[in-house]
C-alpha cells in the first residue's frame, strides 16, 4: 500500500470507530464524554477506545495503542480531571467536558496528527 492508501484506510477505520462510539448508550461510556471529544477537530482524527468507562484516544489504529494522549476522568464531586498517559500525573481539573478536552488538545504529543495505520511502533 502507498502512504496515501494507508492514510485513507486509517481515516476510514477512525471514522467507523467514532460512528460506533457516538451511538453508544450510557451503559458503555457517558455519551456526553464521547460528543465532547468528537467536537475537538484534533481529537476527531484519533482512534477512540474505551476502558472502564473512560475514553482513550490513540494515534494509531492497531494494538498496542499509542498510550500517549491524556485522559479525562469524571470527579465524584463534579468536574473532570485530566491526566497524562502512562502515569504522567495530573494536568489539571476543570468544570466542563469542553474544558477537559481542550486541555487534552493542549497537551497532545508533539507532532500529533491523524491516526496512522498500524501500532505504536509505526509512529
Amino acid at each position: 500500500m502507498t502512504d496515501s492508501e494507508n492514510s485513507l484506510k486509517a481515516a476510514e477505520i477512525v471514522t467507523e470507530r467514532w460512528e460506533e462510539f457516538l451511538g453508544f448508550g450510557g451503559d458503555v461510556i457517558d455519551p456526553a464524554m464521547v460528543r465532547a471529544a468528537y467536537a475537538e477537530p484534533r481529537l476527531r482524527v484519533l482512534l477512540p477506545g474505551v476502558s472502564h468507562g473512560i475514553l482513550y484516544l490513540s494515534r494509531c489504529t492497531g494494538y498496542p495503542a499509542s498510550q500517549d494522549v491524556p485522559l479525562v476522568y469524571p470527579l465524584a464531586a463534579g468536574g473532570f480531571q485530566v491526566t497524562g498517559r502512562a502515569g504522567e500525573g495530573v494536568l489539571g481539573e476543570v468544570a466542563t467536558l469542553a474544558e477537559a478536552f481542550a486541555m487534552v488538545v493542549a497537551n497532545l504529543p508533539e507532532g500529533c496528527g491523524p491516526a496512522v495505520l498500524g501500532t505504536k511502533d509505526d509512529l
